[in-house]
C-alpha cells in the first residue's frame, strides 16, 4: 500500500505543480488573463500540501525524488496539452530521470535510514 500512496501523491503533485506553472504561463505568456495566473498559484499552493503528505520524513530526499516524476510529468503535459512532439533525448532524459526518482524513494529502508543528516 505505501507504494501505491506514493506513487498516486506524486502524480498529483505533478498534476498540481505543472498544471498551476501551465496556467501561470497562460496567463503571462499567452495573455489568458489574471483568473489564470490565480488558478495557477492556488494549485502550485496545493502542489506543497500534497507533496508533504509523502511518508518519507526527509524533505530532501522526497523532493529529489519528486525532481523526477517533475521531468517526465512536464513532458506528458506538453504531449497532452500542447501537442508537444518529445526528441528521442527528451524519452531518454526522462527515463534516467525516473530511474534516478525510484532509486532516492524506493531505496531500502536499512539503506536510506543510515545516512546521517548534515549539521
Amino acid at each position: 500500500m505505501t507504494v501505491f500512496r506514493i506513487v498516486v501523491l506524486f502524480v498529483l503533485a505533478a498534476v498540481a505543480e505543472i498544471g498551476g506553472a501551465w496556467l501561470i504561463w497562460q496567463a503571462v505568456k499567452e495573455d489568458r488573463g489574471w483568473l489564470f495566473a490565480v488558478l495557477g498559484v492556488m494549485a502550485l499552493g496545493a502542489y506543497g500540501f500534497v507533496a508533504a503528505l509523502q511518508p518519507d520524513v526527509n524533505f530532501g530526499r522526497v523532493l529529489a525524488a519528486y525532481g523526477g516524476i517533475f521531468i517526465a510529468g512536464s513532458l506528458a503535459w506538453g504531449i497532452i496539452v500542447d501537442g508537444f512532439r518529445p526528441t528521442v533525448w527528451d524519452w531518454v532524459g526522462s527515463a534516467v530521470a525516473l530511474v534516478g526518482a525510484a532509486i532516492i524513494i524506493l531505496a531500502p529502508a536499512a539503506a536510506s535510514s543510515s545516512a546521517e543528516p548534515v549539521a
